[in-house]
């Protein structure tokens, strides 16, 4: 009986627990699955015959190695940076490694020893990164196969409120983890635009976000987006040295773009311990956090009106509920009131003027603050569906014309623990596993998933689970 560990148990690992184990009785396997929150655990795999529950502090060096040592094959679903500790040990006792994160430093200097060991360590292997590399290498090797040369490509991806359940001023729901919402971007962007090298800072990431259009076999899609940390390095591994644009980038809802800057604006995304929550509120929170940012005077210059005018609207706005909250325009006001409508929509949503819910961090940031308030406001619900949305548009030349393809994927969650999420993010992972335990990938050393032996029988198996990409050519 083959031995399948995975750490981790949180919300990403839903459905590939539920793969895992639907594919144990048919393989012979044991999914063991590790984790800090043993309840956890047995929620996820209902005390199945073919599951074990393990408690375990990854920091727990014996009981980590005893853990991997009896392993046939590693999933981690950890924080990024814990990998290296479960990657050392799959080194020592000789087992592959896969993960749905970014390659780092620490597992690019261990190449030499994973091929010496005849390991695969294959990572991102989740949804972005993962499905995106496929679903993109896919698309561009066909292109190329045919005598194609692109000129143009763009990624997006997203995971977005599914519109059913859009029910808040920010049109946007938690699916996976919080702190990440509100880190990100914080690194800034570098991508390809018409053959210039573009570098965006974090301040400007949200500004004037642009927005793309398109439609699939049912419905029409309208999406702001913000790149991506640095697309350059996928240009080489993409095998795209004459490509003049070509950038990765995140998807929200327009409403969304416009809110998290000005988030970013009032310094709410600021990491620097400098505010003593304990038995405090969310509106005692942002009035005391208002008061030393001047939002008076923020305000002010968002609506470019004297002060007395915005003082004006905010004491109308205390007065209604924010849910229903409208403004008439003045000749003062214009078109800038709407914009004034939905900051404040959204602040008073995340508990401006909350008096019953207490924060009790201890002394943090205000970016603690901040994920406290988006864990509690924009939480999925129950009976909450989450949706996965993925665009890929390639411009390329053949027969010295210009041709366009959009190929897009969107996946819906059936409820806030069954996200699309978790479909998008776990399955890969699962189906890989599968693959790598049954001899169909036979790949050494470190990789993510550019090739046609990785990328093909996965993305088969990928369309079975209902995971297929919608394509539009030219102008059909």
């Amino acid at each position: 009986m083959k031995n399948i560990l995975l750490f981790g148990a949180g919300k990403s690992a839903t459905v590939l627990i539920q793969y895992l184990l639907s594919e144990a009785e048919f393989n012979n396997w044991m999914i063991t699955v590790a984790d800090a929150n043993l309840d956890l655990i047995l929620e996820k795999t209902k005390s199945h015959p073919k599951s074990k529950a393990v408690l375990s502090d990854i920091n727990d060096e014996q009981k980590r190695s005893e853990l991997i040592s009896s392993a046939d094959i590693v999933i981690s679903m950890m924080p990024p940076a814990l990998h290296i500790l479960i990657a050392k040990d799959c080194i020592q006792f000789s087992k592959s490694l896969l993960t749905a994160s970014y390659i780092d430093d620490g597992l690019k200097s261990m190449d030499a020893e994973i091929k010496e060991k005849g390991l695969i360590f294959l990572c991102e292997m989740g949804l972005d990164p993962g499905i995106d590399h496929m679903s993109a290498m896919e698309l561009i090797h066909s292109i190329i196969e045919k005598g194609g040369e692109i000129t143009s490509f763009k990624s997006h991806c997203g995971g977005l409120v599914a519109p059913e359940s859009d029910d808040n001023p920010w049109h946007y729901k938690i699916s996976w983890n919080p702190r990440n919402v509100v880190l990100a971007g914080k690194a800034g962007a570098i991508y390809l635009e018409e053959g210039a090298i573009i570098e965006k800072k974090y301040q400007d990431l949200f500004k004037n976000a642009e927005t793309v259009s398109f439609s699939d076999n049912k419905n029409s899609y309208k999406f702001g987006y913000y790149p991506n940390r640095n697309s350059l390095p996928y240009i080489d591994l993409y095998q795209l040295k004459n490509v003049q644009t070509f950038v990765r980038t995140t998807l929200r809802y327009p409403e969304f773009m416009d809110g998290w800057n000005n988030i970013i604006e009032l310094n709410l995304t600021d990491e620097t311990p400098s505010y003593h929550s304990d038995e405090k509120t969310l509106m005692n929170f942002f009035k005391d956090y208002f008061q030393k940012q001047n939002f008076n005077e923020w305000l002010d210059k968002k609506l470019s009106v004297p002060f007395a005018e915005s003082a004006k609207i905010l004491e109308e706005i205390k007065s209604v509920d924010a849910d229903h909250l409208k403004m008439e325009k003045t000749d003062l006001l214009t078109e800038k009131m709407e914009v004034a409508n939905l900051i404040l929509k959204q602040l008073y949503f995340l508990g401006m003027d909350d008096n019953k819910t207490f924060i009790n961090k201890g002394f943090c940031s205000p970016a603690d603050v901040l994920q406290f308030a988006l864990e509690k406001k924009l939480a999925l619900q129950k009976n909450d569906k989450d949706m996965v949305v993925m665009l890929h548009e390639i411009e390329y030349k053949l027969n010295n014309e210009i041709h366009t393809v959009k190929s897009s994927l969107v996946v819906k969650g059936e409820d806030a623990l069954n996200t699309a999420m978790a479909k998008t993010v776990g399955l890969p992972l699962g189906i890989a596993a599968k693959l790598i335990l049954n001899g169909e990938i036979k790949l050494t050393g470190l990789h993510i998933p550019i090739t046609k032996e990785i990328y093909t029988p996965i993305l088969k198996e990928l369309k079975n689970q209902h995971i297929e990409f919608y394509e539009v050519h030219d102008g059909e």
